[in-house]
């Protein structure tokens, strides 16, 4: 579809294409997105339930002040290395244009978030897409060449595979006069977050959100974690964007989640029980499965098209992920679910695969 009135980049543009919601009435097992199969805590039920609606006649505070101190409290880092916003992709997008409009291409994995090469053709950012190893595994020693930035998923997505510490760091220390990016929406499912590194070196910036170990992926709420300096640039985007990306209620509900620790790590341990317990079982089927630090698992079957499997499971009211792209044709991103809800799964796989 075109419009003579669009601009010539909104024509060329190829926006990113979100997992498929079912649409009311359907009775779907919903395993495409991601998304937390676990309430956010109880500690959100009781903000929400005791919450003033007259706020709302108001602005939010658009710097999230008391948000903010939560997260920094949470990590042990300054208010001041703290940037929130509207879920991690805005986030992601600010920092696109804040940190990454250079001469050089950034760089980032050719297996990874789809959403990068989105932000590139929107800011007409120049880039490479460096080929992963044939196991999908990244391999850190191409990205020693000169670049205006470098991101990558930490564990990347769709694989779920993960960067240890030290590998993050070697990267780090071969790019000190660029911007790295380590984005950390599944770092809580088994991997280990690099926030630390940030005392040590200046150009790190990391990015998590609350819509997926901290169930609240209808909320809407992102944040970055880097050096002062990182922070004031997101701040500068921003203000000349949207100055309160995050509604008076998002604000409160974050803060309601982030401070019950023992409910997140209590669903943390649950999710990643539930999905080796999957792995195993998807195994069984003949499934080869991708080693995963993530709420999801990304598998393929040496018999059976991907894109067969994907409808057959719709067919049986089960949602997964199919990407329709060179290299990753032949997977399937399964988002790990209640145990319930995997062995419905595994209970359709069984009945399609025979």
């Amino acid at each position: 579809m075109t419009c003579r009135y669009w601009s010539p980049r909104v024509d060329a543009l190829s926006p990113y294409v979100p997992g498929e919601q079912p649409q009311q009435g359907e009775r779907l097992i919903k395993l495409n997105t991601n998304e937390n199969p676990y309430p956010p805590s109880p500690e959100v039920a009781n903000t929400l339930a005791a919450y003033d609606v007259e706020n709302l006649r108001l602005y939010p505070d658009p710097d999230a002040r008391e948000l903010r101190k939560s997260i920094a409290d949470y990590y042990d880092v300054g208010v001041e290395d703290i940037f929130v916003g509207n879920g991690s992709d805005e986030v992601l997008a600010h920092s696109f244009m804040a940190f990454f409009k250079q001469k050089e291409p950034i760089l980032f994995p050719d297996v990874t978030y789809s959403f990068y090469t989105v932000y590139c053709a929107l800011y007409d950012i120049h880039y490479k897409a460096l080929a992963v190893h044939d196991d999908f595994t990244i391999g850190l020693e191409a990205y020693s060449q000169s670049n205006g930035g470098i991101i990558i998923p930490n564990p990347n997505a769709p694989t779920g595979i993960g960067l240890s510490l030290n590998q993050v760091e070697q990267l780090l220390k071969k790019n000190r006069d660029s911007v790295v990016i380590i984005d950390e929406a599944y770092v809580d499912f088994g991997g280990v977050s690099v926030i630390p590194l940030i005392k040590k070196y200046d150009n790190l910036l990391v990015i998590q959100t609350f819509s997926k170990s901290r169930n609240l992926a209808g909320m809407r709420v992102g944040f970055a974690v880097g050096n002062q300096q990182l922070i004031d640039g997101l701040e500068r985007v921003k203000n000349s964007f949207n100055s309160y990306p995050l509604d008076t209620l998002a604000q409160a509900v974050a803060m309601s989640a982030i401070k019950d620790d023992a409910y997140f790590k209590k669903v943390c341990a649950m999710i990643i029980a539930s999905r080796d317990l999957l792995a195993k079982r998807l195994e069984s089927f003949g499934f080869e499965v991708l080693p995963s630090e993530s709420n999801f698992l990304f598998v393929t079957h040496p018999e059976h098209k991907a894109e067969s499997l994907y409808a057959g499971l719709k067919s049986k009211g089960v949602l997964v992920r199919h990407f329709a792209k060179p290299r990753i044709n032949a997977y399937l991103r399964i988002t790990v679910g209640k145990d319930e809800e995997n062995a419905a799964l595994c209970d359709a796989l069984e009945l399609i695969l025979k």
